[in-house]
């Protein structure tokens, strides 16, 4: 496993090369990080520090561990340069701590999860945000980086696919996702209002469907839930008629983007984060899952369960050339590839009976 993590992380450090250097030193500060993309971003910045960097970035992760925990394989505790600390983000941060870089990953992503305590999802996103941008007011680091979600663009028309940053949106305020939706909106509008305000250098990035070894295995999440079923020798269950579509962004690609957009992007302003290429339905999703195990699965078409938020965008799609134009942002690991690593990573986990 440790192998694994460290293939992943040598790759994502060598995507960053050419941008590394404006870490040298520095005080990074990390919400959600003990997270799927939190973990990410604490490991690559300890791997920067012992690989790129003249001096060690410091960095001082938070997490309130109800989702994510310290326990991650993806970085080193025992590392100085790393203060990993409780923290709730609906809180103010009170730790004598002057960041030159804040990354606001904290949230409860998994629809399930937020569909099951939708409060406890809008003040999370919502107080999270602004407990993290008065931080900045006070300390006045040299970035933010604001995690939104292309949630907020909801279900696009067809000529709107793929989908670029000025588009709108078009969300339900009422449905059950609106939890999720309506406050990263706010999120951002609240990002955009402090930046115009007072001057806070916070930039926004829409991640599009983020997958890879590091997901909970209960996320509920497509990818996982897939995975997780055809492991564990279960019907595969695509849910409604499988026409849905997705284009799909490997970790390693999502994270060389984020920091990307925290080291190059311009504050105030948005970036969409994923992959471009050819959408894939969730029926055939399904059968790459099929090939990449090399073995025949029971797949079916199935109604979602009890308590799973319904109204879910028939096609995700992003555009990425402003991406592309200003950060040198350019995805490279197909699904072909990135499928096999999550499920050897999957298969670890079962191997050690580790956690979720």
């Amino acid at each position: 496993m440790e192998r694994l993590l460290s293939e992943e992380l040598r790759r994502l450090s060598a995507m960053l090369e050419d941008v590394a250097h404006r870490l040298d030193g520095k005080t990074v500060l990390i919400t959600g990080a003990a997270g799927f993309i939190g973990s990410y971003l604490v490991g690559v910045l300890q791997e920067l520090s012992r690989s790129r960097l003249a001096r060690p970035a410091r960095i001082v992760a938070l997490d309130n561990f109800i989702t994510g925990t310290k326990d991650s394989r993806f970085f080193d505790l025992d590392d100085p340069a790393l203060t990993f600390e409780k923290h709730d983000v609906t809180e103010p941060y009170r730790g004598e701590v002057n960041p030159d870089f804040i990354l606001h990953a904290a949230g409860i992503a998994s629809p399930v999860v937020y569909a099951r305590y939708p409060l406890e999802t809008i003040t999370a996103a919502i107080d999270g945000i602004r407990n993290v941008l008065e931080l900045a007011r006070r300390t006045r680091p040299e970035a933010v980086l604001y995690f939104s979600s292309s949630e907020i663009y909801g279900d696009p028309p067809p000529e709107l696919i793929p989908t670029p940053e000025d588009y709108p949106g078009r969300v339900s305020p009422t449905g059950l996702r609106a939890c999720y939706d309506e406050s990263k909106r706010l999120g951002e509008t609240i990002a955009t209002v402090y930046h115009r305000k007072y001057g806070v250098p916070v930039t926004i990035v829409r991640p599009f469907n983020v997958y890879g070894p590091g997901m909970r295995r209960d996320d509920y999440r497509v990818l996982p839930s897939f995975l997780g079923a055809a492991l564990d020798r279960r019907a595969l269950e695509v849910f409604g008629d499988g026409t849905q579509t997705r284009t799909f962004c490997y970790a390693t690609d999502g994270v060389n983007g984020f920091l990307r957009a925290l080291l190059l992007g311009r504050p105030g302003e948005v970036y969409n984060i994923g992959s471009d290429a050819e959408e894939i339905s969730m029926r055939d999703l399904a059968r790459k899952v099929e090939e990449a195990l090399g073995e025949p699965l029971d797949i079916r078409l199935a109604a979602p369960p009890e308590g799973y938020p319904v109204g879910d965008p028939s096609r995700r799609r992003p555009d990425i050339t402003k991406a592309k134009r200003e950060l040198g942002y350019a995805p490279t690991v197909p699904l072909a590839e990135g499928l096999p690593r999550m499920i050897a990573w999957y298969r670890l986990l079962r191997e050690q009976d580790a956690p979720p």
